[in-house]
């Protein structure tokens, strides 16, 4: 018998429940209010259970029927949920998301966006990684990612679409008890070589033996942002690092910004949304990218 339970005898139990009486039931569900007593006693019979005390001018639940209202209206939200969710899916939404930023994206950029992404699409579910170099790029190649937000790597990609993020500044520096940090003057390249630079490695195919950026032929390599933010705390080489993520260290003394005389280090990096040109963002990836752009054209 419970199998014959339907949705709409749910919707007319919380109906009855919420308005206070049968015939208020049936105005706001349109039916007569016989049809609404015969709805009830049906679900009644069916669950072996009374729902509403009859004895009364005023049905009133029972103590059954407010222990069992709660669970029927979470039955009813699941199907409104999963009604929502099909509906937008045959409209083109996308049944889950799955972005790749780049590890130099501030995370006060991507988790505003992210916020407001999450507001305005609540049930879409989103998966998020954060890379460097070529790991941003392969995932998208591949069809995996909607899109990805990357730093210039001069390469070619022909099948990709490219649509400019924002720009971060980019700092070379050192642990203040550095040799580099005490060198007292824009640092030439020959002293650079004498010295361990933290380089960020690249864990994808396409870029794993491109050296960008590399200095000294002493490095050490990590794969790990945070870790190499560490070891140069750590005074155990010197490299570079989106400014936002050292501007602390920075103001307190704990890192110090180098100033090189041969190479113009200190600058800038251009982040750029990408995307496979035939596979386009469907309509939740193209709002958030969207308001990824919004949210860093503001900082």
């Amino acid at each position: 018998m419970l199998d014959a339970v339907t949705l709409d005898q749910l919707r007319t139990f919380i109906a009855a429940a919420e308005t206070g009486s049968f015939s208020a039931a049936g105005r706001q569900l349109g039916r007569a209010q016989s049809v609404v007593s015969q709805t009830l006693a049906n679900l009644e019979g069916q669950l072996g259970v009374q729902l509403f005390d009859r004895s009364t001018r005023k049905p009133t639940l029972t103590v059954v029927g407010r222990e069992l209202l709660s669970d029927a209206k979470l039955v009813a939200c699941d199907m409104d949920r999963f009604k929502a969710r099909a509906k937008g899916i045959a409209g083109g939404l996308e049944p889950e998301l799955d972005v790749v930023a780049h590890v130099f994206l501030p995370t006060s950029v991507l988790t505003a966006a992210v916020g407001a992404f999450h507001r305005q699409f609540p049930r879409t579910p989103l998966r998020i990684s954060v890379e460097g170099m070529g790991a941003v790029i392969e995932p998208v190649l591949e069809g995996h990612s909607s899109f990805g937000i990357r730093a210039p790597l001069f390469t070619e990609h022909p099948e990709l679409t490219s649509e400019h993020l924002m720009t971060v500044p980019y700092l070379m520096v050192a642990a203040p008890e550095h040799p580099l940090a005490q060198f007292g003057g824009p640092i030439p390249g020959r002293e650079l070589m004498q010295h361990v630079q933290l380089v960020l490695s690249d864990r994808s195919r396409l870029t794993s033996k491109t050296n960008m950026g590399v200095l000294s032929p002493k490095t050490w390599r990590l794969s790990d942002m945070g870790a190499k933010h560490a070891f140069l705390k750590a005074g155990l080489g010197w490299g570079g690092m989106p400014a936002h993520a050292v501007k602390a260290e920075i103001a307190s003394g704990e890192l110090i910004a180098l100033e090189f005389e041969e190479t113009r280090t200190n600058s800038f990096i251009s982040l750029a949304a990408i995307y496979r040109t035939d596979t386009p963002p469907g309509p939740a990836g193209r709002w958030l990218l969207d308001e990824l752009k919004r949210v860093a054209g503001s900082q």
